[in-house]
């Protein structure tokens, strides 16, 4: 086990007409940013788990989660980095509100996304995936 390695999940939620579930980071890193709803997994959790948890608390909604869609690493502080795995998830219940982490919530159309102060290689990561919104 590599101490440095800070394992992280993000979901990639999408609406009837295709839009995409981001919310704007109140913390950092990324404080101000958009991006997908995600954060680290709990000791004990494990990914589904972790992506339903973090969603629940960044926007309110209740998600089933489906397949990995991709893994990113990224620098963390102090060293470390962050291994992010992303999911599909599906909005099964909830209301969206923007939570614990996030300072706004909403679902968004592609020309909105690209619109969007995003993450760093958020949009680039998406696209590679063909995971963009739309």
């Amino acid at each position: 086990m590599d101490a440095r390695r800070v394992d992280c999940v993000g979901a990639l939620v999408y609406d009837e007409q295709h839009r995409l579930l981001v919310v704007r980071r109140a913390n950092e890193p990324g404080r101000g940013l958009w991006s997908i709803p995600g954060g680290r997994v709990e000791p004990g959790e494990d990914d589904p788990a972790a992506v339903a948890r973090e969603v629940a608390e960044e926007t309110g909604l209740v998600v089933e989660v489906g397949e990995l869609v991709g893994e990113v690493e990224r620098e963390a502080p102090e060293g470390k980095l962050y291994v992010i795995r992303d999911y599909e998830a599906t909005a099964v219940g909830g209301t969206l509100t923007p939570g614990d982490d996030a300072t706004d919530a909403k679902f968004v159309t592609h020309s909105e996304f690209l619109s969007l102060a995003t993450t760093t290689l958020l949009v680039s990561t998406l696209e590679q995936w063909n995971a963009l919104p739309g």
